[in-house]
């Protein structure tokens, strides 16, 4: 809209006056699905839905419906009278975002690209056959600042981090689409949650050990906190406070065994060099070899995947209780590497083995959809899977 308005004088100084009529827009409601416990006690309160001394009471039935049955209205939690159902429909929702697009891959992996506000997408990827039964690859962040040179996401520029809701919401999703509601259902397919989609975690602390402590809530969605690992390419200064705050298993985007390399591949290695980020790793909470870090190493032919450096990543690793996940590289469009070959990542992996280390080769999964380990970005960054069609 132009400016509307008039020039005038005011104290003897010539200025504007805006006479553009403001709209205010009414705050979006909040989503109780993204409060923790003591959170919707609160909001209980603050919304006037309730007395104090009836908080308690009625979050526990509000948790239940939210995230043992996946309630996305107020009006099938029948337990809760009318009344207090029409204050909680003017003051809160509990609905879902927008899928804008579901994919299937050929090997049953599927990909929701999910709108939580304009502008804000986000990519979540649910894997079967990982873990007990199935993995749910969540995002932190839309977009990245970490700029690793191998992954896809790191071609998008950092738009904001995302809520707690909104991290939750991914779960919800999957839930919906696996018909996983309620929580206790038998032969549950979703098992495991792995904060490594979009964004580095540990940059949104606060929204992730929020997420994580209801999704690990046993009267709610119920994932134990053994089967939620969170990665990072190695923010040292939050690590102990990840396990302090949150319990979560530890996944470490490594993928080089020295700095002048892994300066080039994660750069956030130039402010927290490799000898820094193994001695945090040694520090971290409730680390044994019954809680090992899981180090993460995508194989790019001929840059990181000779036996030289297998036979480093050993020494580094001396005496941390872990186990090497090995990535085959998932190539994206104007990826500048190749992955290695299969012979190469099989004798990569033997050599890691002899010392004594699980070394299992990740099994790249979904990579005709863009879902596998590095390969997620914004749809709104990227042309739409159906354009993509079209030009081909």
């Amino acid at each position: 809209m132009a400016f509307q308005g008039i020039r005038a004088y005011v104290d003897g100084e010539m200025t504007s006056l805006d006479l553009t009529r403001k709209v205010d827009t009414p705050p979006k409601p909040v989503n109780l699905g993204g409060l923790t416990r003591e959170q919707l006690r609160a909001a209980m309160v603050e919304g006037e839905v309730c007395a104090p001394e009836k908080a308690k009471m009625r979050a526990n039935q509000l948790w239940r419906w939210i995230h043992h049955f996946g309630a996305t209205s107020f009006d099938v939690m029948t337990d809760i009278d009318k009344a207090t159902r029409a204050k909680l429909s003017e003051r809160y929702e509990v609905g879902r975002p927008e899928v804008v697009e579901r994919q299937v891959s050929k090997d049953g992996t599927r990909k929701w690209l999910i709108r939580t506000a304009p502008g804000i997408e986000i990519e979540t990827v649910y894997i079967p056959d990982v873990g007990r039964a199935g993995a749910l690859c969540v995002s932190s962040q839309v977009g990245c600042t970490l700029n690793c040179t191998f992954c896809h996401t790191g071609t998008q520029a950092l738009v904001r981090n995302l809520t707690a809701a909104e991290i939750i919401a991914q779960v919800q999703v999957a839930k919906d689409d696996l018909g996983e509601w309620p929580t206790d259902k038998d032969n549950r397919l979703l098992s495991n949650v792995v904060f490594m989609g979009m964004g580095e975690p540990l940059y949104n602390l606060d929204a992730v050990a929020d997420a994580l402590e209801v999704i690990a809530d046993d009267q709610g969605i119920n994932l134990s906190r053994r089967r939620i690992t969170v990665s990072t390419s190695g923010v040292v200064p939050e690590l102990k406070a990840l396990g302090e705050r949150t319990g979560a298993m530890l996944a470490i985007s490594l993928h080089a065994v020295n700095d002048e390399l892994r300066n080039q591949l994660v750069p956030l290695n130039k402010k927290y060099p490799i000898a820094e980020l193994l001695q945090a790793i040694r520090d971290y909470p409730g680390l044994s070899n019954a809680r090992r870090v899981t180090f993460e190493y995508v194989m790019l032919k001929g840059v990181n995947d000779s036996p030289a450096d297998a036979r480093m990543l050993v020494s580094l690793l001396k005496g941390i209780p872990a186990k090497i996940n090995l990535i085959p590289f998932n190539p994206w469009p104007g990826s500048p590497y190749e992955c290695s070959s299969w012979s190469t990542i099989e004798a990569f992996a033997a050599i890691i083995n002899k010392a004594g280390y699980a070394s299992p080769i990740r099994t790249p999964r979904g990579r005709d959809i863009l879902a596998a380990c590095g390969q997620l970005k914004s749809e709104s960054e990227k042309l739409r899977a159906s354009a993509r069609r079209k030009l081909a």
